[in-house]
């Protein structure tokens, strides 16, 4: 065989023009690229490492946020952390019954397509949210004086138009969204509980089902995550489901935690749920700081948000972990619980929270 050919190449000192064979050359850039990749820090060279899209991916889960439409297309920061460490979106407020329908046949895509777009382009995966839920009723829909074949109808139209609009691009959904009393066992006498009675979720689910085969249907709730007697409805309501062949495929334990009362004992109550076949979901979490957020508190709130994903992590067919807003510029919290802030992983400047970095060390685990 010929050697090869010689090379020429610039001496970076004097100026000077020397013959390389090629062999050589490539000696000189692999010493080169290591001096570089010494050189480089440490958290640089790892980022692409321990992001957490790949760390989830690692462990076969999703990690999901809430997201909320103007921020969602008109900031750019807004936009990157959402891109950057996460795999998945549900809508906040666009997929709910008075932005989609706010009145009767007449609907707005605009808010919904906004997200599912944005998912689409992005590679991210969308879980929708929600179809059936007391609160944010267009006042059309909660005027009450429906009767049953009515409210039947009404029903099935707004599930064939939005279930139907994205069908095979949502592929799982909130159709049942708190259906118990905030603080108790009883079921919430909600507008489809005091029209339809008490298997209106068994009916949403099925009505839901045959519209779209392929989606999965979650109920979503909240206070079940400590167990105690709502979680025990909920178990009870779950079984019953299941006895009677209606298509259920999981269970959102919301996670809207106060911080120092976190439980525990979380994986063992979606153990309970997974136990039975289905998925399960912390489908919106934030741990809210009482005013100032310390210094103590926000590293507290760090193994708190660690715990949660541990938990998720150690539960057979745990699907997820969504936070529930990208920012705490965004959060529900400081409105809803006044004297209440700082309770996501990201601040009000998108700046990262020791909360992410609790998210990354439960990750960082080997699967």
């Amino acid at each position: 065989m010929r050697g090869a050919a010689p090379v020429r190449w610039h001496a970076l000192t004097r100026g000077r023009e020397v013959l390389l064979t090629a062999g050589a050359l490539c000696a000189v850039i692999l010493v080169v690229t290591a001096i570089l990749a010494v050189a480089l820090p440490q958290p640089e060279r790892e980022e692409a490492e321990r992001g957490l899209p790949q760390l989830a991916g690692a462990h076969e889960i999703g990690l999901g946020v809430a997201v909320a439409v103007d921020p969602l297309t008109h900031d750019p920061d807004y936009q990157s952390v959402v891109t950057d460490n996460y795999t998945s979106v549900t809508a906040e407020n666009a997929m709910k019954w008075e932005h989609v329908q706010p009145e009767r046949y007449q609907f707005d895509w605009n808010g919904p397509d906004a997200v599912v777009d944005f998912a689409e382009h992005h590679g991210l995966d969308v879980h929708g949210h929600t179809l059936l839920w007391h609160n944010q009723q267009p006042s059309w829909l909660a005027r009450g004086d429906w009767d049953t074949g009515e409210l039947r109808e009404v029903m099935r139209e707004h599930m064939e138009a939005l279930l139907g609009r994205y069908q095979g691009r949502i592929t799982s959904w909130d159709v049942i969204n708190e259906p118990f009393e905030d603080h108790g066992p009883r079921p919430r006498e909600n507008l489809w509980y005091q029209v339809l009675g008490e298997d209106y979720i068994a009916e949403a689910l099925s009505m839901a089902h045959e519209i779209d085969p392929a989606a999965k249907l979650y109920i979503n709730e909240f206070g079940i995550e400590g167990g105690g007697a709502k979680t025990d409805a909920m178990y009870s309501l779950v079984t019953d489901l299941l006895d009677r062949g209606v298509p259920l495929h999981g269970i959102g334990f919301q996670g809207h935690f106060v911080h120092g009362n976190v439980p525990r004992d979380l994986a063992e109550h979606m153990r309970r749920f997974s136990d039975l076949g289905l998925e399960v979901t912390v489908s919106e979490l934030d741990v809210r700081i009482p005013e100032p957020p310390r210094e103590q508190a926000l590293r507290q709130q760090e193994q708190e948000y660690q715990h949660v994903v541990q938990a998720c992590l150690e539960v057979p067919r745990c699907m997820s972990v969504s936070v529930w807003g990208v920012s705490d510029q965004h959060s529900w919290i400081p409105e809803w619980f006044p004297g209440y802030t700082a309770a996501l992983p990201f601040d009000e400047d998108y700046e990262p929270k020791p909360a992410l970095d609790g998210m990354v060390e439960a990750l960082s685990r080997r699967p």
